[in-house]
């Protein structure tokens, strides 16, 4: 080995830096040279210094110990015998010396403070310089506690500078990316009856804190109405809750059978798709400035739910919902499964540059398939390698080109036996809104007819070329043209034969400020409308493979071109430089995720056709650990309120490594070899004890001393129903609950100055928010209500329903003041306690009866004989005290009136929208229509939709 002139008795003088928790000063100076140093001359000297004879600069090589103490054209050694201080190399990299040139010269690869660290300690420790193969034997020697301290080097496709392909990472963030091998079960029995616990139990109790006891068994009145809730989202009726609890026994024969009843119920799929549609974003508008509907995204939300209910094996969810138009075009319901790609909250409108719109599609899709299916945040690469993942830019630009020939299309797509085709003779109230909006645009057009002739006697220009032009519009008058008017239609007419402008009237000529906005929003209104009809057709929000057309506008919805394949750009793959769509950098191919290099690479095609069915087979591989273990921590998640790996959409170094990482690999081997059945996943978790141990702990101060996370599983944790929840319990309870499968999206009733508020959209207002005129079409449940994005349910939104902007992981859970505001004082919370009190009384002869029966309707459980005497006593009190109220009645709204200011000439001007469905409403029960005596029982009801017992799942 080589080492230089230094001393070891320079040490004395060198910084104790910690690296890996352990002080440099205690490395060797041939350890701190193969571990540090070595690598950093190559990475920062080498290429002026080192890596070729004929390209280095001033005479200096670094490249080995001899050329360095001889030093360059200043004749003076790189290492000086002084120490770091006389030392060139050390101080040309410091930047800060007079004599020495800062080096390395870019500002952007200065060294770091902990790198000139290592330079000081191992020239002051010796300078030592060992030959390759005495490196090779010291790395040997310490690799796995460097390993350990600095983290491995993971091999990927390379980063945009060596730098970033040479990081190391700490062994436990790379965990998400390791093959997942089966574990064995710990060999843990019961300490009672000695049997052998269940898989998920026996990995929990090896991390059990061992002065921790676990919590007993739920009584069965609790564990149907968490199974229930979990699997359906619904609470389980009286009857249904008092049939398990004369059937339990400790076989758990009665609990099995109640699992697969739930299992089978169409309602699970509601409630797993509720789940599901939080991830993938789901709305039923676009979002931002272009907030209009988007028709027929319904089919999409039902494609999901009927897949839940059939239990679809989950890599064919996957591979649908990325490539369904490319696996099978003439299934409609694979058409449909694409929408997932539509899911963003953006759209093409023509009115920004088309290549920013095309790009943020781009960045949008390969970020949420990154989230959805891989658990993998992918954004960040999108100007720079990732920060914290081995997940290069490279790779970014690579899944992005996957997706560079799909286009958004509404498709054509037959609706398929079992896809719910009622109320579509809604479509009344749309038809009702394009002839107001037709006839508006008429009476517009006969006034600039009569201002033209005005014009043509102010300007002294003969009308006879203009007669000829109307005359001609009117002759080819349809339904388009009309929309356009006959006064726009006569000057195309005459712009197309040549004739000077200024011998017509100029456009909307003698309009008013009222004329210009009437004018703007009927015209828009029209043109939006076409995309609410869509709700009607059979048509899909889809993707077709293609070259990317011309944008210039959008006044229709996208339909495939017959030129897909020849017209249009076949766009470029490739980095894009910081981000910047304009800025083109070095070519990509489609690709995966190189970090995965254990999963089959799949074989991509050339040209457009079935890059997506390519990739899909690789996220769906059952070998690729992210797909599997995201979706187990997923379905985790929704039985527990807590994953087993914190963040579900974040399986990287930022998100919190799994607690129990056996149990979830031992899962996910069982969901692949279980055919990807989610409901086995299901039924495996739900029959272990920590899903059916009470919440209730024998000793709560220790199992918050021990367990303060809540990691332990040695009690179940109680949840608040989620927003969806409480709104569908209170109907159930009532007996409102229209109980129907799927459809369009249905309208509740919601706040009515929220319904009735303003909203300006792409350069005219949208619709205001008008309930469904029939009670059983406003009291589906909540995962059917019309999603708005600028325009949430105020009660759901208070209760933590999420935004559909941002993919949601998993739901929070707050505690705020208005929530007890809108439960208790809400006219929805009072209507439905109305109606609960109205159906007790009608079901039972007596006031004893009934508050038992209000009870079992809305807890699930009849009341305690000192519960019905405390609720027959408030119920008279009640009485008594609004004995002389007189019950208010419903007037619903028939328009509402929109001051706003005409973007052309910024004068305000004020107009009617007509709220058509309102014609027809059809009121909840009303206050009017009971007596004294129900009103009264009513308090009693809304009392009880207030307790914690109807809001949480213990």
């Amino acid at each position: 080995m080589n080492f230089s002139l230094l001393t070891i008795c320079q040490i004395a003088c060198v910084s104790f830096c910690l690296v890996g928790g352990r002080a440099l000063a205690q490395e060797s100076s041939e350890e701190l040279f193969v571990r540090r140093i070595g690598p950093l001359l190559q990475q920062k000297c080498y290429a002026c210094h080192g890596a070729k004879a004929e390209s280095i600069e001033g005479g200096l090589d670094l490249s080995g110990s001899t050329s360095a103490l001889r030093g360059g054209e200043s004749g003076e050694p790189a290492i000086g015998a002084g120490g770091p201080e006389t030392s060139p190399l050390y101080l040309a990299a410091t930047r800060t010396h007079d004599d020495w040139s800062a080096m390395p010269p870019k500002e952007a690869e200065r060294l770091s403070a902990e790198q000139l660290d290592w330079l000081r300690i191992w020239i002051a420790t010796g300078a030592a310089w060992p030959d390759q193969h005495r490196a090779a034997e010291v790395g040997r020697e310490n690799s796995a506690r460097w390993d350990a301290e600095d983290g491995v080097s993971v091999r990927t496709s390379g980063g945009l500078a060596e730098e970033w392909t040479r990081r190391r990472y700490k062994p436990a963030s790379l965990w998400a990316y390791q093959p997942v091998v089966k574990p064995s079960v710990p060999a843990t029995r019961e300490h009672d009856s000695g049997s052998t616990l269940h898989p998920i139990d026996a990995f929990i109790a090896a991390r059990l804190p061992a002065e921790l006891q676990l919590a007993p068994m739920a009584e069965p009145a609790a564990l149907i109405r968490r199974a229930s809730y979990d699997l359906t989202g619904l609470p389980p009726t009286p009857a249904q809750v008092a049939d398990y609890v004369q059937r339990s026994d400790p076989s758990s024969a009665a609990y099995n059978e109640l699992v697969d009843s739930l299992l089978d119920s169409p309602h699970y799929g509601e409630r797993m798709a509720q789940h599901w549609l939080d991830v993938v974003r789901y709305a039923d508008t676009s979002g931002f400035a272009n907030d209009f509907e988007r028709g027929n995204a319904w089919r999409y939300r039902d494609y999901v739910i009927r897949s839940f209910n059939a239990d679809k094996p989950y890599d064919q969810f996957v591979r649908e919902q990325l490539a369904g138009d490319e696996i099978d075009p003439e299934d409609p319901q694979l058409l449909v499964a694409t929408g997932f790609l539509r899911m963003g909250p953006w759209e093409l409108t023509g009115m920004e540059v088309a290549k920013v719109a095309r790009q943020r599609f781009l960045d949008d899709v390969t970020n949420s398939v990154g989230e959805t299916f891989l658990a993998q945040s992918l954004q960040c690469c999108r100007c720079h390698d990732h920060k914290f993942d081995p997940i290069p830019t490279r790779d970014y630009y690579s899944v992005q080109a996957v997706f560079a020939t799909t286009q958004l299309v509404e498709r054509a797509a037959p609706f398929a036996i079992g896809e719910n085709l009622a109320n579509f003779d809604e479509v009344k109230y749309l038809q009702a809104r394009v002839a107001q909006y037709e006839q508006a645009l008429r009476v517009l057009d006969e006034k600039l007819l009569t201002k033209a002739t005005g014009w043509f006697d102010e300007n002294q220009i003969s009308p006879e070329r203009w007669h000829a032009a109307v005359a001609d519009a009117l002759l080819k008058k349809d339904s388009k043209r009309d929309a356009q008017g006959i006064f726009n239609q006569a000057r195309n007419l005459l712009a197309k034969q040549g004739v000077s402008e200024d011998l017509y009237p100029p456009k909307l000529y003698g309009f008013t400020p009222e004329d210009f906005g009437n004018e703007r929003v009927a015209r828009k209104g029209l043109q939006r409308l076409i995309w609410e009809m869509d709700r009607y057709q059979p048509f899909a929000l889809a993707v077709y493979n293609g070259r990317t057309p011309q944008v210039d506008s959008v006044y229709a919805p996208q339909r495939i071109p017959s030129s897909r394949l020849s017209e249009g750009v076949l766009e470029e793959t490739c980095i894009l430089t910081g981000g910047d769509p304009f800025a083109s950098g070095e070519g990509v191919s489609p690709g995966v995720l190189s970090v995965l290099g254990d999963v089959a690479l799949p074989d991509f095609p050339e040209g457009i056709e079935g890059r997506r069915t390519a990739f899909a087979t690789w996220v769906a591989n059952q070998a690729n650990p992210l797909t599997v273990r995201a979706i187990v921590n997923r379905v985790w998640l929704w039985h527990f309120g807590q994953p087993l790996a914190g963040n579900p959409n974040n399986f990287g170094g930022t998100g919190k490594p799994p607690t129990h990482p056996e149990l979830l690999d031992w899962l996910s081997c069982k969901l692949v070899e279980e055919g990807w059945s989610l409901k086995q996943l299901h039924r495996v978790i739900m029959t272990s004890q920590a899903y059916r141990r009470s919440a209730n702990h024998p000793d709560a101060a220790k199992l918050v001393e021990l367990d303060p996370s809540h990691t332990s599983y040695a009690a179940f944790q109680p949840r608040r129903l989620s927003a969806e929840e409480l709104r569908d319990s209170m109907l159930a309870a009532t007996g409102e609950l229209n109980f129907e499968l799927g459809g369009i999206p249905n309208r509740p009733e919601i706040n009515l100055e929220a319904a009735l508020q303003p909203r300006q959209v792409m350069g005219t207002f949208a619709a205001a928010w008008v309930p469904n005129p029939l009670p059983s079409q406003r009291h589906r449940r909540s995962i059917y209500a019309l999603k708005v994005r600028g325009l949430p349910d105020p009660h759901l939104e208070v209760f933590n329903q999420p935004t559909p902007d941002f993919s949601c992981e998993r739901r929070e859970v707050s505690n705020v003041t208005p929530q007890a505001f809108s439960l208790f004082n809400s006219q929805n919370s009072y209507a439905r306690a109305l109606t609960l009190a109205n159906r007790a009384l009608s079901e039972r002869t007596s006031d004893r009866s009934a508050v038992v029966r209000c009870f079992e309707l809305a807890l699930g459980r009849s009341s305690t004989d000192s519960e019905t005497q405390l609720s027959l006593q408030h119920w008279q009190a009640i009485e008594n005290l609004i004995a002389a109220d007189e019950p208010q009645r419903m007037q619903p709204p028939l328009e509402v009136q929109r001051l706003a200011v005409e973007e052309n000439t910024g004068e305000r001007f004020v107009f009617s929208e007509t709220l058509h469905a309102y014609a027809d409403f059809v009121p909840d029960l009303q206050a009017g229509d009971v007596n004294l005596h129900t009103r009264a029982l009513a308090d009693l009801c809304l009392t009880l939709f207030n307790s914690n017992e109807f809001a949480y799942v213990y």
